[in-house]
């Protein structure tokens, strides 16, 4: 019982250690790359919800390399502007690229 519960403990471990190798290969970043990336996406998004001005839910965030992607609609240009300016505020971002598209 004991040597089937390790087998399927170390059968899950080598899944998991696997699927994180492939990311990083595909992505062509590091695993610190991958983490420092969704915390600056957590962090931006995070700030977004507490914005009177920005809504979250209409616009996305994305980051690859500290280069914040920002996409979707906003309602006028200082919801654009905002969401630009509170990326550019996250710290490690790096650039911000400005996608959004003003939509009354």
């Amino acid at each position: 019982m004991k040597s089937t519960q390790f087998i399927g403990a170390s059968l899950l471990a080598a899944s998991l250690l696997g699927m994180v190798g492939c990311t990083v290969m595909r992505e062509q970043s590091t695993v610190g790359q991958a983490v420092d990336d969704t915390a600056i996406t957590t962090q931006v998004k995070a700030r977004f919800a507490e914005s009177p001005v920005v809504s979250v839910m209409a616009i996305s965030v994305e980051t690859m390399h500290g280069t914040v992607q920002l996409s979707g609609f906003a309602k006028n240009e200082t919801e654009r502007t905002t969401a630009e300016s509170i990326a550019r505020s996250v710290p490690n971002v790096k650039a911000v690229k400005n996608d959004i598209i003003v939509r009354p």
